[in-house]
């Protein structure tokens, strides 16, 4: 009977103070993306730099979608790479390419379903990276999904079920828990 109590207090208490741990916002995933536009060596270095960014992962084959003639490009063709980090290391590399972007993102870099995404002109504006001059100069793209607990639901195998617009993230949210979080301006 008193443990009842106590439950019942607690979600009082909950209530009274407006923290919830199924509001709370968490990084989902960082992805490092380079494309290179073609097959071949400069494919290489690409994938040799994100290996470098993310202490030694593998990266991941992205490939053509569409058919571009005029650019060589068929469906199928591979033409670039990326890489995809959960957790602290995903935590650790946002935090270093922040500081390489001074901590300063534009407004128009987010969307409607919390993804934000930036892109960094030379891998040497990154803490802890030095120019290697097999590598060249080489820029990426940054990736950010972030999500609330219970999202899982709309990806599961077994019974999908549909995200409820409470649980989703509205571009002011990840605007806000970036610019608290990480002392981001967003401008």
């Amino acid at each position: 009977m008193t443990t009842d109590v106590k439950i019942k207090e607690s979600k009082k208490k909950d209530k009274s103070t407006g923290s919830n741990a199924m509001r709370d916002i968490i990084v989902d995933k960082v992805v490092l993306h380079i494309c290179a536009g073609e097959f071949g060596p400069k494919l290489e270095k690409s994938k040799k730099l994100l290996g470098l960014l993310t202490n030694g992962r593998k990266p991941a084959d992205t490939k053509a979608k569409v058919k571009l003639p005029k650019w060589g490009l068929r469906p199928g063709l591979v033409i670039g790479s990326k890489v995809t980090l959960r957790g602290t290391d995903a935590d650790v590399l946002l935090k270093r390419t922040l500081k390489a972007k001074a901590l300063k993102l534009n407004a128009k870099s987010f969307d409607n379903e919390g993804t934000f995404a930036f892109g960094i002109k030379e891998y040497i504006d990154v803490e802890g990276m030095k120019y290697d001059p097999q590598l060249g100069i080489f820029g990426f793209d940054v990736i950010v999904n972030l999500r609330r607990k219970g999202f899982r639901v709309k990806h599961r195998k077994l019974q999908p079920a549909i995200v409820g617009k409470n649980a989703r993230i509205t571009k002011k949210e990840a605007q806000d828990f970036i610019a608290k979080k990480y002392n981001v301006v967003v401008g």
